[in-house]
């Protein structure tokens, strides 16, 4: 079973599995698509999936179970999840203010608890909830992923802060890791390793072959324009995709570290 979200550059990664083009021999593939929330749910059950997207914020509760595939990572090289308002106010003055956010083990709810005040409320909804409630003033400030990032300045949105940004300035210019692919410890290593180079070839051929695999990705794509959709894969799925840089396992290791010194306040 692989799982992955049905954003644009999960499911342009997964090309490769989804043409034929791509096969894991002697296994059949069941292909498991949830939204990214829902698949770091699926991962905390007795029943994980074998290889499966999920946060990098859930993978670091559960490195007893996964380890990093370390391919079809999705990357923010200074952008990322961004925090949008009805008006332009200072990041500070949102302390003990409703801040909604995409998730309790998304990545982009971990960095928050690091890049805004302390005292913020955190109010988890559905992401595609969060322009919403920040439009209706349920809110004072949502933190928004996926396409909201490329449509929130014409729907009338003020960025307050881009966390891809803001964790570069903080930790010199290191990319922000997002979303990680994992293989279940208890594999055979063998295995794994075929895993990962049968999803690799998946990820190259969608990049060789990126008309198709966009048009693919947009049966998924809550009804993205084709060009929004070309954009959004365009800065989620490159050579970070490929390959798992010493810079993003410095990030990881902040991340663990923030984590874990979070879990012990």
């Amino acid at each position: 079973r692989i799982g992955h979200s049905p954003d644009p550059d999960d499911a342009f990664m997964f090309y490769g599995f989804a043409s034929g083009q791509v096969e894991i021999p002697g296994h059949s593939i069941e292909h498991i698509m949830r939204d990214i929330q829902s698949l770091n749910e699926v991962a905390h059950t007795d029943d994980p999936l074998e290889v499966t997207a999920i946060s990098v914020h859930a993978f670091l509760e559960l490195e007893h179970r996964y380890e990093l595939l370390e391919v079809g990572t999705s990357v923010g090289r200074n952008y990322g999840p961004r925090l949008i308002a009805m008006k332009d106010v200072p990041i500070e003055s949102l302390a003990g203010k409703r801040v909604a956010l995409p998730g309790l083990k998304t990545t982009a709810t971990l960095v928050a608890r690091k890049l805004l005040p302390e005292s913020i409320e955190e109010v988890h909804m559905d992401f595609e909830d969060i322009m919403g409630a920040v439009r209706n003033g349920d809110v004072a400030a949502g933190v928004i992923i996926h396409e909201g990032q490329l449509t929130y300045e014409a729907e009338g949105f003020t960025l307050l802060g881009d966390f891809g940004v803001m964790f570069a300035e903080r930790h010199h210019g290191l990319p922000l890791p997002l979303g990680v692919n994992c293989v279940r410890s208890d594999i055979d290593v063998d295995l794994k390793k075929v895993i990962a180079d049968a999803y690799r070839q998946s990820v190259h051929i969608a990049m060789t072959q990126r008309s198709a695999a966009v048009d693919y990705s947009m049966q998924f794509g809550r009804g993205m324009t084709r060009e929004l959709a070309d954009e959004f894969v365009g800065m989620y799925v490159n050579e970070d995709s490929l390959a798992f840089t010493d810079e993003l396992r410095e990030a990881v290791d902040i991340l663990r570290n923030e984590y874990w010194a979070l879990a012990e306040c």
